[in-house]
């Protein structure tokens, strides 16, 4: 899992590439977290249209990231979710605390 990581004003924008699993949520888990110390955003924004197969441990990182946001009053935003992510979110029932774009 690779995580590319551009900032504007106060939005930090997260470009998740690859499969998202649980060897990748680990690494990604710590990447976000550091990030989002770093760079103090308002607003975070998960954008998955580079991940290729995401299991049960992509609703565990948009979670954690929603909690690191809390933290910090932001708030966070998913965008360009691949079918098979969605239906994982879908069944979690993720697009009820998260906007999905």
């Amino acid at each position: 899992m690779e995580i590319i990581e551009k900032r504007t004003e106060k939005t930090l924008l997260l470009e998740l590439k690859g499969e998202l699993d649980h060897h990748g949520a680990k690494e990604a888990l710590e990447k976000i977290g550091y990030s989002c110390d770093a760079a103090l955003p308002n607003h975070a924004v998960l954008d998955f249209a580079g991940v290729t197969f995401m299991d049960s441990s992509g609703i565990a990182l948009v979670m954690h990231t929603q909690r690191r946001m809390q933290l910090l009053r932001g708030s966070v935003t998913l965008q360009n979710v691949p079918a098979q992510a969605m239906r994982v979110f879908d069944a979690a029932g993720i697009s009820k605390i998260i906007k999905i774009l």
